[in-house]
């Protein structure tokens, strides 16, 4: 029976063995990721660029727009059952979380649907959103689905960042960004794979106008408050990202930190989050997500079998190989994780991993299954 922490109350702790786990192995795994620590700088709000991301870009395309905060340090949870068998790091600490902010959009996707407001994820999004976001050639034949799975090709100019800046944009450690930002030429949507921070901004504007109410409110009022988070999160936009709906200014917020703003939370709210996804959608018995949108998100993309719906997959292992093909993530920058198998009773967050070491955490906490 799946434990669920109480609104404002303490997460309860289980013992390394009554959760089935080698007590020093699991000691071991938590050692190494607390030295496995990421070599950003900590003082990122006062850092020359972000690293992977603004690095890269000439400008204007590099100018931050949103707030940028120095970051903690390594911190995480391990959870089994619900409860939590191993913590380290200040869990409390909101802290930026970079592209982990679009599982969340994914989640708000399926709110979406199934209050009716979105009919079916095969429609194009120039029925739902007004202006000229998705009148052109280039752009009317845009799906929701092809914008959940990157798929989109959108073509155009969103607060000042134009889909250029992420063309050719390789992602990983040793990834190659020789020709990030080299303009190409688009394919129909829907048949060109790409990690595109511009559309997925674009994505979160569109679910603005269904919504038509800020998304920091509908994720508080739907999903956050429902499964008792604390009241520390924060999900910013950018300086230049108002957009009025109904005669009333509102702030679009993107799915990510890659210009500054971007979602700030704490490991332990994070794990709410997470608890949320690994049990379906239900919250102690409480419905929250419609049934079958968990599964629906790690529907592999034909075009990248590693990607969902804006969720990370490990098909074939190819994410991460000491991980079962059956875990799934939330991954954003820095390296942040929130780490989910529902076959073996896992869900784990990880904050500020050396991306390259990152399977290596992962290897120390399977070893520590019994």
């Amino acid at each position: 029976m799946t434990y669920f922490p109480p609104v404002g109350g303490p997460w309860e702790r289980i013992a390394a063995e009554e959760a089935g786990l080698n007590p020093a192995r699991l000691a071991e795994a938590v050692t190494f990721a607390e030295n496995a620590e990421t070599v950003w700088p900590r003082d990122l709000d006062r850092a020359e660029f972000l690293p992977s991301l603004t690095q890269f870009e000439p400008p204007p395309w590099n100018e931050i727009l949103g707030p940028v905060a120095p970051r903690g340090g390594p911190a995480g949870l391990f959870i089994r059952g619900g409860r939590v068998a191993a913590q380290w790091g200040d869990p409390v600490r909101a802290d930026m979380t970079f592209s982990i902010a679009k599982s969340y959009l994914a989640v708000l996707m399926g709110l979406a649907l199934g209050e009716g407001l979105i009919s079916d994820l095969d429609d194009t999004v120039a029925k739902y959103v007004e202006g000229d976001w998705f009148e052109s050639e280039q752009n009317a034949s845009i799906t929701w689905r092809h914008l959940l799975t990157q798929t989109s090709e959108w073509q155009g100019t969103l607060f000042g960042k134009p889909d250029q800046v992420d063309h050719f944009r390789v992602l990983g450690s040793d990834a190659d960004h020789s020709k990030k930002g080299q303009k190409r030429d688009l394919s129909p949507p829907g048949t060109y794979w790409e990690y595109n921070d511009v559309r997925v901004n674009v994505l979160a504007l569109a679910l603005l106008y269904v919504f038509r109410r800020p998304l920091p409110e509908v994720l508080r009022d739907s999903i956050m408050a429902p499964i008792g988070a604390s009241d520390t999160w924060r999900w910013m936009g950018y300086r230049n990202a108002q957009v009025t709906i109904d005669g009333i200014e509102m702030i679009s917020v993107p799915g990510g930190t890659h210009w500054g703003g971007g979602m700030q939370i704490s490991s332990l709210d994070h794990a709410r989050f997470g608890l949320l996804i690994k049990e379906n959608g239900v919250w102690n018995g409480h419905r929250i997500l419609p049934e079958g949108w968990v599964r629906a998100v790690r529907t592999p993309c034909a075009l990248n079998p590693v990607y969902g719906y804006l969720w990370w997959l490990n098909t074939d292992r190819a994410q991460y190989p000491s991980a079962p093909e059956t875990s799934f993530f939330a991954m954003g920058a820095g390296t942040n994780l929130i780490w989910i198998d529902q076959d073996l009773d896992i869900l784990a967050v990880f904050r500020w991993v050396d991306q390259a070491s990152l399977d290596a955490v992962i290897s120390g906490f399977m070893a520590a299954l019994e």
